[in-house]
């Protein structure tokens, strides 16, 4: 297979050659690995070969092979941002899409036209390219072994090739996506090219209130994977209705060679409570596992279940070990229509939360997610919602290890599409009720679910942000309703749709709203429960009026709380000449053209994560009810 351009023009191609989605467990050769760090794993982060081309004609056609002279290119750093290392135009937007009023564009098969639009992305003035390339050998615990390469975020478009060889095309910003090198791997001297697109049919999609980058901007690595391999591990951890006692079914997925896997479960002081072996390969279940003395997870004990899993193969050789921390907890929504955690009504303390670091944008630390999780911990904020993408992997974990809640949100926002100036018009709509849209949505809601759906924090699943709503959202919201019993699923758009209310969303949800619209929801016989997913708008010298949202919690049982927006401003270091000082820059100051200006700074801390004075607020409020 060659790699085609015209995928950027088409909705219906998002993904050629990717790996199908899984659980996002590490393993491991031995338990010493643990400390030290897997084998299994090279990071090719760091250097790369790099060429910018400001449209897709300009690229450098065959740099993919083997023999290409790139004594020309450029060198940058991965992960990054293709635009903070000085290429390209930064530029902050809110709702409109970014070529508005210099590009005429409509979604692919809207408007009455069953239709592609030849050139619309593969062939644009404004689609920026980076071709980027890495020289890597193989460890000698990678050779022999089945070779994967997982970019962990790219923005927005990928192709990538191995010595000349097309491997794969995805779009997806914000999930994993991973590809089998296999077929093509030397020991030594492998040449990776990954060609990166700014622009395809997903940024009708990913229109998010945020700067708009494009680059490999998180990790890269290479996966060895042994010759039996748990490719999937789905942990069900269920509470009995008395809650002190429960059952644990766990059913994995082994590749390769049928494998013996020995699993043990240890407490959190690393007592052995059960332990069980099966043979097999491909779907492995284990037997159902009881217990009677169970420990709940909850904000305020955060406990952590140890589940360990060994491999062998038939000589009973030790191939990996699978280590995965889980936790019992229960989320209903009942007859008396509020939502219970562990038969305790839900509170939402919530922050909405971009990823951001004011100089590297979207390329986060992990020192940035363990700063962000003890800031939320100091200041009572009890629950996340990851607007409006899937966050970098390790965030789930550490929100499981804090007591975090999670709104774990898909990777959609079609604003631009249905919100013009102001006004409700959703004529060209996507995902809308589009057949042609609808399997790269389902497929983002695929991503989201099972890369995630072992994680305790998660007490939502969250469909996307602010992309109206139709049939295809409702097909979202029902592969979520067959795969996971477990959680509830949360999507305001549906408002501007009261007729599909009956199968979207099982929370009311609503932007902003007044508290004594609130009110009046509450008092008129609601079917569902209320829950902010954005309010209070810290901007400026705002998140005045606190206490009348709090006040709704203890006269509503059905008033669930919410989720402040936001969390953290986006804004960027820059050194200015004049002063001689790196000062903050937000959207409007880089020169772009259109922007929403200082919209982009609406957090409870600035930009460098120095708390504002509203968090002193949020602090009292959110500790009312803790």
């Amino acid at each position: 297979m060659q790699a085609n351009l015209q995928w950027l023009d088409d909705p219906e191609v998002f993904r050629v050659n990717q790996l199908p989605a899984h659980s996002d467990h590490h393993y491991y050769h031995d338990t010493a690995e643990f400390k030290t760090g897997s084998r299994f794993i090279k990071s090719l982060n760091g250097a790369w070969r790099f060429n910018f081309a400001k449209t897709p004609a300009e690229r450098p056609v065959d740099f993919y092979q083997p023999d290409f002279d790139a004594t020309d290119f450029d060198t940058i750093q991965v992960p990054g941002h293709i635009e903070l290392a000085g290429y390209g135009q930064i530029q902050y937007i809110n709702t409109l899409y970014p070529w508005e009023g210099k590009i005429y564009r409509r979604p692919p098969y809207t408007l009455n036209q069953d239709q592609l639009t030849p050139g619309l992305f593969s062939d644009a003035a404004d689609n920026t390219v980076g071709s980027y390339l890495k020289t890597f050998d193989l460890d000698d615990a990678f050779k022999g072994q089945r070779i994967i390469i997982q970019f962990q975020g790219v923005e927005e478009a990928l192709y990538v090739w191995l010595n000349g060889h097309f491997i794969g095309y995805a779009e997806d910003s914000f999930t994993p996506s991973e590809f089998d090198l296999t077929p093509y791997i030397q020991d030594q001297g492998n040449v990776l090219a990954v060609r990166v697109y700014k622009r395809s049919t997903a940024a009708f999609i990913e229109d998010q209130d945020m700067f708009r980058f494009s680059g490999i901007f998180r990790d890269v690595n290479i996966l060895a994977e042994p010759a039996s391999h748990i490719t999937d591990l789905d942990i069900r951890p269920v509470p009995n209705a008395n809650l002190k006692s429960g059952e644990l079914n766990i059913t994995t997925k082994v590749t390769g060679e049928p494998a013996t896997l020995a699993l043990t479960v240890k407490d959190h002081d690393g007592r052995v409570l059960t332990s069980q072996t099966q043979t097999g390969s491909g779907s492995v279940t284990f037997d159902t596992m009881l217990s009677d003395q169970l420990h709940l997870w909850s904000p305020q004990t955060p406990y952590l279940y140890q589940l360990t899993i060994e491999v062998y193969d038939a000589d009973h050789q030790l191939l990996e070990v699978v280590p995965y921390q889980f936790g019992f907890r229960t989320v209903e929504l009942r007859d008396d229509k509020v939502i219970y955690v562990n038969n305790k009504r839900l509170v939402i303390n919530g922050v909405n939360r971009h990823e951001w670091n004011a100089h590297t944008g979207r390329v986060i630390s992990m020192a940035d997610m363990r700063a962000d999780i003890q800031t939320m911990l100091a200041n009572n904020i009890n629950a996340d919602r990851t607007c409006h993408y899937p966050d970098q992997l390790p965030w789930y974990q550490l929100c499981d290890e804090a007591g975090i809640y999670l709104m774990a949100e898909n990777n959609l926002e079609s604003h631009g599409s249905w919100q013009k100036m102001g006004a409700i018009e959703p004529s060209y709509n996507v995902p809308g009720d589009n057949p042609h849209w609808l399997a790269a949505v389902i497929d983002r809601a695929r991503s989201n679910y099972e890369w995630f759906k072992n994680h305790p924090s998660i007490i939502f699943w969250s469909l996307g942000n602010e992309s109206y709503a139709g049939e295809d959202i409702a097909a979202m919201q029902a592969f979520y309703k067959e795969h996971d019993d477990s959680r509830l699923v949360h999507y305001e758009g549906v408002v501007h749709t009261p007729e599909l209310k009956d199968r979207i969303s099982d929370v009311e949800s609503r932007m902003y709203e007044k508290p004594q619209n609130i009110v009046a929801y509450l008092e008129d016989n609601p079917t569902k429960p209320f829950l902010d997913c954005e309010y209070m708008h810290d901007m400026g010298n705002s998140l005045g009026g606190m206490q009348s949202y709090n006040d709704l919690i203890d006269k509503y049982p059905m008033y669930q709380g919410g989720f402040i927006w936001d969390f953290i401003d986006q804004a960027l270091f820059v050194h200015d000449p004049i002063t001689d000082q790196d000062v903050l820059r937000y959207g409007g100051d880089f020169d772009e053209r259109h922007s929403d200006y200082e919209f982009s700074g609406d957090g409870l801390m600035f930009a460098d994560r120095t708390p504002k004075p509203a968090m002193q607020e949020v602090k009292y409020y959110y500790g009312l009810h803790k």
